[in-house]
């Protein structure tokens, strides 16, 4: 079992409803995943951003010349980012894409989700993703909550974590356990507009909401 938790692993434990078994944001959740680990790859200065140097799909996002990341994760992150020079937002998708079943493949292996198989009808095989030791989340909840209610000063994991969370819009779903509002709002998108690639992953979901309410729109009245 891997012991270092990455941060992707703690935002989707995060974003994953123990009750229901869903994942909030799922419609974008590959921008949100791509950009934990890209926020990871530029805290461990495996990768940066210039910023004077952006284009149509954002900063873009230069790595740092070195040994790879351990993590298979991260290198495979990492490689793209090596293989040639370009905006956040296409890295976002390139780096995200597929990486949901990789992730809660490896919460599933720490044993804090389990997977459980069945027959519906008789027939038809099922797996359905439940909640196991909570102990975990509980604790990275109780951290957010501090910051976000109490006005404690976040460390450089759970900053990004909150700005991850906001910007990828799913913050108020946490309200059982931190209740929205607006001092909650406040304080969640300062943190995310001091990262880079919290501010990417906003960008890009704010894109594909705006083209999907363009795309039902057009749909209604055609």
């Amino acid at each position: 079992m891997r012991n270092e938790m990455l941060i992707v692993e703690d935002l989707l434990l995060l974003m994953f409803d123990d009750k229901s078994g869903t994942i909030a944001g799922e419609g974008t959740l590959y921008y949100t995943l791509g950009g934990a680990v890209l926020v990871e790859l530029g805290l461990r200065k495996y990768a940066r951003v210039d910023e004077n140097d952006q284009g149509l799909n954002g900063l873009k996002v230069h790595a740092v010349a070195g040994d790879p990341p351990g993590d298979p994760v991260l290198r495979a992150a990492y490689e793209k980012v090596a293989d040639r020079k370009r905006g956040v937002q296409t890295l976002l998708i390139e780096i995200g894409t597929g990486l949901r079943e990789t992730v809660l493949d490896r919460l599933v292996e720490r044993g804090m989700l389990r997977q459980e198989t069945k027959k519906t009808l008789g027939l038809f095989r099922t797996t359905a993703t439940k909640a196991a030791d909570t102990g975990h989340k509980k604790a990275l909840m109780e951290k957010v909550r501090a910051v976000l209610i109490d006005g404690a000063e976040p460390d450089t994991r759970t900053t990004a974590l909150i700005g991850l969370l906001s910007a990828s819009g799913t913050l108020p779903n946490l309200h059982r356990s931190i209740p929205w509002s607006g001092k909650v709002y406040k304080r969640a998108k300062e943190l995310e507009q001091g990262s880079w690639g919290a501010e990417a992953v906003n960008t890009a979901v704010m894109r594909t909401v705006a083209a999907t309410s363009v795309g039902t729109a057009i749909a209604v009245t055609s």
